[in-house]
């Protein structure tokens, strides 16, 4: 079963949305200088206001990052209750450690090199976060951008990758090609970020149409 997850979320009422659409990871984003940013307090009132509205159970609750420091990280994540923490930045392993909760790092694949090139370099961080105990997702790499691009890479790379491996496919994912995507891939998880919003801000109806195609594949 293909599970899903909703990033970028700023409000409560999306993350409602999302959760009652089936997603399994509710993402809020932490990143520095980023259009979905979110404050500190910011995020723990909308996360106070989803759970009581929620109550318990649900979607696992994570915070994107990249190239924070690994304090503000851990005290963002007991300062709102998360319960992952996806990096999408250079982190190496041994910042991995240090994070107090499970993590997803985020692996951008560079389509630009020859194809062998690009498959072969990222199987061996993809290899090297599994064996970690971690989480792994592929994403679009574009020069100069931190977290996600919003923009689909060659599906037929991202399956070489994922034969044999527990990957989660992001990446210019919607509503109207996700199915398409896990067909082709067969990851263990997507995620979508824009691919749910219009006129950058998230969609109900989006939301709950991409969930429908995931689950429709599942």
């Amino acid at each position: 079963m293909t599970w899903f997850k909703i990033d970028g979320l700023r409000d409560a009422h999306h993350a409602l949305v999302a959760a009652e659409a089936g997603a399994a990871f509710l993402g809020f984003v932490f990143v520095h200088g980023v259009r979905r940013q979110l404050t500190e307090q910011d995020a723990r009132e909308i996360i106070d206001d989803y759970r009581k509205q929620h109550g318990a159970g649900g979607p696992k609750l994570l915070g994107l990052f990249a190239n924070q420091p690994i304090e503000e990280v851990n005290r963002i994540v007991k300062t709102c209750g998360l319960g992952y923490v996806q990096l999408c930045g250079d982190e190496p392993p041994e910042y991995w450690k240090q994070v107090v909760v499970p993590v997803i790092k985020q692996i951008k694949v560079d389509t630009r090199r020859p194809e062998d090139e690009a498959v072969g370099d990222a199987l061996r961080r993809v290899e090297e976060v599994l064996a970690a105990g971690h989480k792994a997702l592929l994403d679009s790499y574009e020069p100069g951008h931190l977290g996600g691009t919003g923009r689909t890479f060659d599906w037929a790379v991202a399956r070489r990758i994922a034969e044999g491996h527990e990957v989660i496919l992001a990446g210019g994912l919607t509503p109207e090609n996700v199915a398409e995507a896990i067909a082709t891939v067969r990851p263990w998880g997507v995620d979508v970020s824009s691919g749910v919003e219009a006129d950058g801000v998230k969609d109900d109806a989006k939301i709950r149409a991409f969930a429908k195609a995931v689950l429709a594949k599942s």
